[in-house]
């Protein structure tokens, strides 16, 4: 099957009526993420349809839906409360810009439609901005003093709560003037976001802070041994995913459905010319499947010895993290001054 944008746009449509129809608790839906407004929906051939169902009342929280090998519906519920104050999403940062770009699919008492515009209303006022890259920022900086004050000990949840420490400080950097980044695309666009703006380095300084350079050859690039080392890592984490599929209560994210979804965009990174971009994806959901079978981790555990996440390696990366959090503040107050 040709997968086109005008073919999810129409398959995201229908489903929106069909639910509507059958379920009188939504209140408004719409569509999000690269599907609307990306550069190009479909990456190592698959696609993921991001529909929000917002609700006065619901029992489910995300569903992963299988149409196709190819493609999956990614379908999450909120409540209407979640929208209310609609100003106050302003300064929210994923949830805010999601509702600042999004689709409108269902709205028949035009709920969302006082929402979207509210939210648009001064977003990109510099007051609205900074609070939402000062959120980001500041919740790193937290998170690398809860390290700092106390002893770690290595597992999942210490990797989890790094890890969401470096997507937060990267994200204050992006939220400067875009959405957060997706979890795919996170190291390509970031790249992207970085040469932009002038300020390359904070890629490289972020290849660091996640171990890549552990991988990398003598001239600290991503050649050829490299690409065969993370085809090794990549089948390992397959494996781990069919076992976690087989085994375990699943978060819906991990779905035995989006295989394809994360392994043929791994494939197509490492044979590219950005073959570490497949650290962040591949690390990340990694570490939710140890967060829900830490017994059965020993390939993400050698994984993270590798990428320097354990130990006095750790250690390091704590204070490469220090940094970098340095460097984004500088970068927010440097804006600020040209904001005025």
């Amino acid at each position: 099957m040709r997968i086109t944008r005008e073919l999810l746009h129409r398959i995201a449509e229908d489903t929106v009526k069909e639910r509507a129809a059958k379920d009188k608790s939504i209140v408004a839906a719409y569509l999000h993420g690269s599907v609307w407004d990306g550069p190009n929906p479909v990456f190592g051939g698959t696609a993921d349809i991001d529909l929000v169902f917002i609700h006065d009342k619901f029992d489910l929280q995300r569903e992963i839906i299988r149409l196709t090998e190819d493609v999956t519906l990614d379908i999450e519920h909120h409540a209407k409360e979640t929208y209310q104050p609609p100003k106050d999403l302003r300064q929210r940062p994923r949830l805010g810009y999601t509702v600042f770009g999004c689709k409108p699919l269902y709205d028949p008492d035009h709920f969302f439609d006082f929402t979207q515009a509210s939210v648009r209303g001064l977003f990109h006022n510099y007051e609205n901005v900074m609070a939402r890259c000062r959120e980001l920022l500041d919740r790193g900086r937290a998170t690398w003093l809860f390290f700092h004050n106390r002893p770690y000990e290595f597992g999942p949840e210490q990797v989890a709560t790094y890890l969401q420490a470096v997507e937060d400080a990267v994200n204050a950097v992006v939220c400067l003037s875009s959405a957060p980044l997706a979890e795919r695309r996170f190291l390509i666009d970031f790249v992207n976001h970085c040469e932009k703006i002038g300020k390359f380095q904070l890629y490289v300084d972020l290849i660091k802070l996640l171990g890549g350079m552990n991988l990398a050859d003598e001239q600290q690039s991503f050649g050829v041994q490299s690409k065969e080392e993370l085809k090794g890592w990549m089948l390992d984490w397959e494996e781990n995913f069919t076992k976690l599929n087989e085994l375990y209560e699943i978060i819906p994210k991990l779905h035995t459905h989006r295989r394809a979804y994360y392994m043929r965009a791994y494939e197509e990174m490492i044979k590219g010319d950005q073959p570490e971009a497949v650290l962040w994806p591949m690390l990340h959901t990694w570490t939710q499947m140890a967060q829900t079978m830490p017994s059965q981790s020993e390939k993400w555990e050698t994984f993270c010895e590798r990428l320097g996440l354990v130990g006095s390696a750790f250690e390091a990366r704590l204070d490469d993290l220090d940094a970098y959090l340095d460097k984004v503040e500088i970068l927010l107050e440097e804006w600020e001054v040209e904001g005025v």
